[in-house]
């Protein structure tokens, strides 16, 4: 992976990307979706991918920011111990974290359940040259709130709203969301990290109901400006293979460049970089 490659990067990414992938065309079945899956890799292999994604991840964060036109959002559902966490923490690792943030969302506080399901998320949004990864998002609405019911009922909803196309409208209201986003240069990639059924012993009896949840979910929100990648999980260094380089490949689409510059002001540039690494590195100790 150390040698630079001939080949298109999105071609380079392809096989690691385009499986997993569905932005709304064609049926969609969770349960054809393999959780095992390794790629035609081994773990050695893998890590060498996982590396080279970190350089490209790290060199394209730093022109995003630069340029400060587009933004990226990150969004990472899955069932409890998927590996959302550790993923997150190994794809971005050498990123400097002032470019980058990530918002766990955790039970609503009393005053998020005053606004609309979809408040908290809107001002969590990452700026224009940032990448803002959420951990869990506002498609919990749809998920832990519809296999609980008894949560729904606590969320001070007129009652003649909460009707049973209530999941379909909040699929419809998140789709729109989207779309808006996109259309101001947010990306937007969304992973669902698909675990087998014996990675999740602690869930085994609601397992039937999440799936079912997470099949009706996909379905109705994939799009091709918002597509959902059903990552394989079981192996956590291939999910980590898929997750970063479906980012990088995204991400090289984009045409990110650093701004022309006169030479002065580069060399201005080279300064504050340096200090924003050394203060990164900092970050770390």
């Amino acid at each position: 992976m150390s040698k630079k490659s001939s080949q298109p990067l999105a071609d380079e990414m392809k096989a690691y990307v385009a499986p997993f992938r569905y932005d709304g065309a064609g049926e969609f079945h969770l349960k054809s979706h393999k959780t095992n899956e390794k790629g035609g890799l081994d773990k050695d292999k893998a890590t060498k991918i996982i590396e080279a994604n970190r350089e490209r991840l790290n060199d394209f964060q730093e022109k995003l920011y630069a340029q400060d036109r587009w933004s990226l959002l990150l969004i990472f559902q899955g069932m409890d111990a998927a590996g959302k966490d550790s993923a997150i923490k190994s794809v971005f690792e050498g990123v400097n974290p002032q470019g980058c943030e990530v918002t766990a969302f955790k039970q609503p506080s009393t005053k998020e359940l005053d606004h609309d399901f979809l408040w908290r998320s809107m001002i969590a949004l990452p700026e224009r040259g940032r990448i803002g990864i959420f951990n869990r998002s506002h498609y919990e609405e749809c998920l832990v709130v519809r296999v609980h019911p008894e949560i729904l009922a606590k969320q001070r909803i007129p009652q003649r709203l909460v009707t049973k196309d209530i999941w379909r409208d909040r699929f419809e209201d998140i789709s729109a969301m989207e779309r808006y986003l996109a259309r101001n240069g947010t990306v937007i990639l969304k992973f669902f990290l698909n675990v087998s059924k014996e990675e999740q012993r602690e869930r085994f009896k609601l397992w039937a109901k999440y799936q079912a949840a997470y099949q009706d979910l996909i379905r109705h929100t994939s799009t091709k400006q918002a597509p959902w990648h059903i990552v394989p999980a079981d192996h956590k260094w291939f999910a980590r293979v898929v997750i970063g380089s479906a980012i990088v490949s995204a991400l090289d689409k984009l045409g990110l460049h650093f701004p022309d510059v006169e030479k002065a002001d580069r060399s201005e540039f080279k300064q504050v970089r340096e200090a924003l690494l050394a203060e990164g590195r900092g970050t770390k100790k």
